[in-house]
């Protein structure tokens, strides 16, 4: 599995390089990260001890839905369901819907931050 690049800038620069990406003014090399926090401490709180385990868990099981990986990390359904919601969002979890249920799966395990 390849490693996520994530970049780390104040607000006001993230929002600057988006306005010059969508002006043309910038083109994005594809090595540079596509996934930006504002401080260390907010990946911190997204990319915690628990959350790389909880991620390295659903590469390794492949758990078929939110409940079986619930039981498989002893975490109530309700608080991994915000969880997993939240790393969706910023593309390290892919959320996809099969029949009645919910199937978490990883889309990285290993990240290279750049600040």
């Amino acid at each position: 599995m390849k490693a996520i690049v994530i970049g780390i800038l104040p607000q006001e620069r993230i929002r600057e390089r988006l306005l010059a990406i969508a002006r043309g003014q910038y083109t994005p090399k594809p090595s540079e990260p596509r996934i930006w926090f504002t401080s260390m401490r907010s990946l911190a709180e997204v990319l915690s001890d628990e959350n790389r385990a909880l991620l390295k868990i659903i590469q390794e099981t492949k758990p078929q839905s939110i409940s079986s990986l619930a039981h498989m990390t002893g975490r109530k359904p309700g608080n991994l369901s915000r969880t997993l919601k939240t790393m969706s969002n910023y593309g390290f979890v892919e959320m996809r819907r099969e029949s009645r249920q919910v199937r978490p799966i990883a889309k990285a395990t290993e990240f290279r931050i750049v600040a």
